[in-house]
């Protein structure tokens, strides 16, 4: 909230002088006068209002798929509400309100899933599920894609090698929430412009939810929770490296197929490699070049980070190959069909018109490169 404030702007004083640049700056198809009323191009979530149109608080047009068309409420009328000048002094108040919404989605995942499979079922059907993971891997036809077991994987970290595991442990129990939250922070602040951010933030959404129904309808018991006869450790539990993530009612114990950590961490590997630049020839709008320490920072980060949390996800038992190989194809199907979203702009029309207060204009990008940086 603190690096993406807009620090000219003032909630209880007057902002005479202040101009938010418009998103459109950036982003295509802004409307250009006021034959154009409110126009809303569905390949933008926040395409910003013309000035003209705005004053006369004209309906916006929603342009939906399939030629469809909905005109929505013109919330513009609140812009001086106290909450929403807020709002614009710190728009990423608005991805916090919606990761909010993503949690609650995920904490209704056990909730659902207990009264489906029922109370005193859901762990004897999770224990079979993660049974079918382990001879998927090691007795299928599709076995040689699993060289290595996961069993094999902890053995090696527990005979020699316990500072590794002792490192991935803390890592497992510490980074995933709070390094996943920080990237989204960062790249809020850091990206060309909100429209390329938006992409990222819509696929790490679409990837939750995709899982969260897998979480519902598939419950899978993480090898660590397996009876003793598997040979399993719960290593982080063991080494005293627990979090405030991995405790109480909170926790989806019964969640490893998909790997979060792992879908998280692909996510954000692929975006680092995009911010990278290294695969683009030419600039987007907004974006600076970068040196060459900058390139291959990104590059090492893209490819080291979801390396670590892989290895985390393994050596502690948490995670099956299979869950991390299910969470790339759950991330990559997010990315194709992350604009899925878009169709629900008209109800958070209603929504902020409901709360009486206007949307504010991102200000991703913003202030970084009005000061050159190279990120």
């Amino acid at each position: 909230m603190y690096m993406t404030r807009r620090k000219d702007f003032s909630i209880f004083g007057s902002n005479h002088g202040y101009r938010a640049l418009p998103l459109n700056s950036t982003d295509s198809d802004s409307a250009r006068s006021s034959d154009d009323l409110l126009y809303y191009d569905i390949d933008n979530e926040n395409d910003a209002q013309d000035p003209v149109a705005s004053t006369k608080r004209l309906p916006k047009r929603r342009d939906l798929w399939w030629g469809l068309k909905l005109y929505t409420p013109n919330s513009s009328r609140f812009a001086n509400h106290v909450h929403s000048r807020l709002l614009q002094k710190f728009p990423f108040l608005i991805e916090m309100f919606y990761w909010i919404i993503t949690y609650l989605f995920y904490r209704m995942t056990k909730v659902v899933s207990r009264a489906v499979f029922h109370q005193d079922k859901i762990w004897e059907v999770a224990q079979q599920n993660a049974a079918r993971i382990l001879w998927f891997e090691q007795d299928s036809p599709f076995s040689w894609m699993f060289p290595v077991k996961e069993h094999d994987v902890q053995q090696w970290f527990m005979d020699g090698h316990q500072t590794g595991l002792t490192f991935l442990n803390r890592a497992y129990a510490l980074i995933h929430i709070p390094g996943t939250v920080g990237f989204i922070a960062w790249y809020y602040y850091v990206a060309p412009n909100h429209s390329v951010f938006a992409v990222a933030r819509r696929t790490l959404t679409l990837t939750n939810l995709f899982a969260f129904i897998t979480f519902t309808f598939y419950p899978t018991m993480p090898p660590r929770l397996l009876p003793k006869r598997y040979g399993f450790l719960d290593t982080v539990r063991h080494d005293n490296a627990q979090s405030i993530w991995m405790k109480g009612e909170v926790v989806n114990s019964l969640a490893a197929m998909p790997s979060m950590h792992f879908g998280y961490a692909f996510c954000i590997g692929c975006t680092m490699l995009f911010h990278s630049g290294i695969f683009r020839r030419n600039l987007i709008k907004g974006e600076v070049r970068k040196s060459t320490f900058w390139k291959c920072f990104y590059i090492f980060m893209a490819i080291g980070y979801p390396a670590m949390v892989l290895s985390a996800i393994v050596a502690t038992a948490n995670h099956y190959w299979l869950d991390a190989l299910m969470a790339t194809v759950v991330a990559t199907l997010a990315f194709f069909c992350n604009r899925v979203f878009l169709i629900l702009l008209p109800l958070e029309d209603y929504l902020i018109w409901v709360l009486r207060l206007e949307k504010p204009i991102p200000s991703t990008g913003e202030r970084f490169h009005q000061r050159g940086g190279t990120l």
